[in-house]
């Protein structure tokens, strides 16, 4: 049997606060393979903080442990910053929710692609311009030569997400992850971009964590979610079962999504009660 590319086994994401310790992520287990996992749960359940973690961007006085945090067969928690700089972005890249405030102001869109390359890559400066402007072909970015020069301000919020998505693949990982990358974004720039995701992740065989709030996005796109509440893995299924989970709380996220032929005069109000003690 495979080893997956990462399993994740009693993870913790614990923050000093006036009132003691608290934990945002309460001892969370899943493993992933390449294939599509989803993460969905509420503002403030944690999902964010995982994907953080597994690449150890968690900062002090925030601290991270787990009794197994390791990535095709290397233990990230043993791994020093040094050695991290060398796994992030050449083969775990993570996509952040906008590019607003991922991009830097004064680099052009192809400066901060080929920086990615570079620091992992020795490669002749002729061919990293060619390999940026691939990348922002593969992303369907149309004159590549000319959005390359360009500074972040002057392109689009939904070309913002494609050049953020060349940026983190570009050095071809074996991992990504993708928080909340069209959260931003108009559902038809929303569609286009999971569309460029789905197709690199296939043709590059990649292991992908999608997180998420948007229940019917995740359920289409992925293979597997894992529903995360207060900081724990509360159910996991498959992405086509999503419908037939069984646990409250994710009964209570499904029931509360509006739908197009709504005839509900008020969308229910979680009720938390009935999951406080799962």
């Amino acid at each position: 049997m495979s080893h997956p590319l990462l399993a994740v086994e009693n993870l913790r994401v614990t923050f000093p606060t006036s009132r003691g310790p608290v934990d945002v992520v309460r001892g969370i287990s899943f493993s992933l393979g390449r294939e599509r996992l989803g993460i969905v749960g509420e503002s403030g359940s944690g999902k964010s903080m995982t994907g953080r973690s597994i690449l150890k961007l968690i900062r002090l006085p925030g601290t991270v442990t787990a009794d197994r945090l390791e990535f095709d067969g290397i233990d990230l928690l043993k791994q020093s910053e040094k050695a991290m700089r060398a796994i992030r972005g050449a083969r775990i890249s993570m996509v952040m929710q906008d590019p607003k405030f991922s991009l830097n102001p004064v680099m052009t869109v192809g400066e901060q692609i080929a920086e990615a390359l570079v620091n992992h890559q020795q490669l002749a400066r002729r061919e990293v311009r060619e390999r940026v402007h691939a990348m922002l072909e593969s992303v369907r970015i149309s004159n590549p030569e000319r959005v390359a020069k360009l500074y972040p301000h002057e392109v689009s919020g939904g070309m913002g997400q494609r050049v953020m998505i060349a940026m983190m693949l570009i050095p071809e990982p074996d991992l990504l992850i993708a928080d909340e990358p069209t959260s931003a974004l108009d559902v038809s720039v929303q569609a286009q971009v999971l569309d460029i995701i789905d197709d690199l992740v296939r043709r590059k065989g990649m292991g992908l964590i999608f997180i998420s709030h948007d229940l019917n996005l995740v359920s289409s796109y992925c293979d597997r979610i894992l529903v995360m509440n207060s900081g724990r893995v509360v159910e996991e299924c498959k992405a086509g079962e999503l419908r037939n989970a069984m646990h409250p709380y994710t009964r209570a996220l499904i029931s509360a999504v509006p739908r197009l032929n709504e005839t509900r005069d008020e969308l229910p109000v979680l009720d938390r009660s009935a999951w406080a003690d799962q």
